[in-house]
């Protein structure tokens, strides 16, 4: 069952805690943080008291199994899911609740809508709007979610896709493009909110071979040149090996290893995470 307000009346605000570092604090904030998170479908426990922080401007990769728990993160954060238990944080905001004077109660959709727009999230599926062009696709969002003028969302629209790669495209349809000059549109509409948080998930998985490439030299550079903060699920283990600041490896809802890239893949201290490598790296 959800968490009830009476669960949850005792948790007041994180600057009255000491565990959590205030404004004033020299100790940066957490742009993201997991706190006690619970997540079940029926009898299966997903995500086990998940605790988990990420720091503004890292780029954090979450590998393991199928069914580990990684895509419901990002689900969460989405808010396409709601917790069981624990609190979401983003940028010292709650997302999973709102405040009722000191305490926290689970947060409405306008409020989490709110909060929510300081993320966005590429899609394994392109979920592009076939019937609207290129343009459009990138532009909507901004014009009726943040009040972006046209003009100006026309104009970042098109410096995204020249960034993509992508600018002779603009007044194409999507149902025009390949998988992956979709997928890059895709992550030109994201970048097109100016998100704080950018996820990932599995956005190489539906394409072709050969177009895998192409999309992860665009991440790539946007992981180069931006100091956007990015959550990733994938099983590209050189794309995460590159651009990752670090590496969780998830096992049944809970973080089993946790450490730079080149630790996590060169000198994994578990069992479990050098058994997983193996099988991901012989099977690419």
């Amino acid at each position: 069952m959800p968490q009830s307000e009476q669960n949850i009346q005792d948790t007041i605000r994180p600057d009255a805690s000491p565990d959590v570092p205030g404004p004033g604090d020299a100790v940066q904030q957490p742009l993201i943080r997991f706190e006690k998170v619970v997540k079940q479908y029926g009898d299966n426990v997903v995500l086990r008291e998940l605790d988990f922080t990420v720091q503004p401007g890292q780029r954090v990769t979450l590998i393991g199994p199928s069914g580990s728990g990684k895509t419901t993160i990002l689900r969460l954060l989405m808010t396409l899911e709601q917790i069981d238990g624990g609190v979401i944080w983003v940028n010292g905001d709650p997302l999973s609740h709102m405040y009722k004077g000191d305490h926290l109660v689970p947060a409405n959709e306008k409020y989490q809508r709110a909060v929510r727009k300081k993320i966005g999230m590429v899609f394994q599926q392109f979920n592009l709007f076939p019937n609207m062009t290129v343009r459009r696709n990138i532009t909507e969002a901004p014009i009726h979610s943040l009040g972006v003028p046209r003009g100006e969302a026309d104009e970042r629209a098109a410096e995204l896709l020249d960034m993509v790669g992508l600018k002779e495209r603009i007044d194409e349809h999507p149902t025009r493009l390949s998988g992956g000059q979709q997928q890059r549109v895709a992550i030109a509409r994201a970048l097109a909110m100016r998100p704080e948080i950018l996820l990932l998930d599995e956005v190489t998985s539906a394409l072709d071979p050969e177009l895998v490439a192409g999309v992860l030299d665009v991440l790539r550079e946007i992981a180069r040149t931006t100091d956007i903060t990015m959550l990733a699920v994938t099983h590209e283990m050189g794309f995460a090996r590159d651009v990752s600041h670090r590496v969780l490896m998830f096992d049944h809802g809970r973080i089993l290893e946790d450490g730079p890239p080149d630790q996590i893949f060169g000198e994994p201290r578990e069992e479990r995470t050098k058994s997983f490598l193996h099988a991901v790296l012989e099977s690419g």
